[in-house]
């Protein structure tokens, strides 16, 4: 009895975290909320519903990343260069804690947060993330580039 209760909080664990992942939204052209995200950003769906929260996490994704750095030292010029290589897709860079700035509330998980990096939004699974892998290294420019699967993280002030 106790195993059937335990099964069933986890089940219902497990369908209320899902609900509470804002949905990727890759498309460079698409707008993104309202005015919630800045353009080096990977934006996603966030909550509307007034409950204070700590952080807010996006549904999971993989993106390949393009460059790694010293943390902070990724211009937006770069990223902008780097995004004209893949105008359907997201290139998006961690500027989180950079310049001192309180307006920096989006984090990525998965990656060490002592570094910047440059990276490419790669789709939902990772036989897409291949494919855009083989893509990034098509071009020549990006010899270090690799797949990772993160969610983006919104850091409420």
């Amino acid at each position: 009895m106790i195993r059937l209760v335990l099964a069933v909080l986890l089940s219902l664990a497990g369908a209320a975290s899902a609900d509470t992942q804002g949905k990727i939204q890759p498309d460079p052209a698409s707008p993104c909320g309202d005015g919630d995200f800045k353009r080096h950003e990977l934006c996603f769906g966030t909550p509307k519903d007034g409950i204070a929260r700590a952080e807010y996490l996006s549904e999971p994704f993989y993106a390949v990343i393009l460059k790694t750095a010293e943390r902070c030292a990724i211009a937006e010029e770069e990223r902008l260069q780097a995004q004209a290589l893949f105008p359907r897709d997201k290139v998006f860079s961690m500027r989180f804690q950079c310049d001192d700035d309180i307006e920096e509330k989006i984090s990525y998980t998965n990656v060490n947060d002592r570094f910047g990096f440059l990276a490419v939004y790669a789709g939902r699974t990772a036989k897409e993330a291949n494919v855009r892998l083989a893509e990034v290294k098509a071009t020549g420019r990006f010899p270090g580039a690799n797949v990772r699967r993160m969610q983006a993280r919104l850091v409420y002030p």
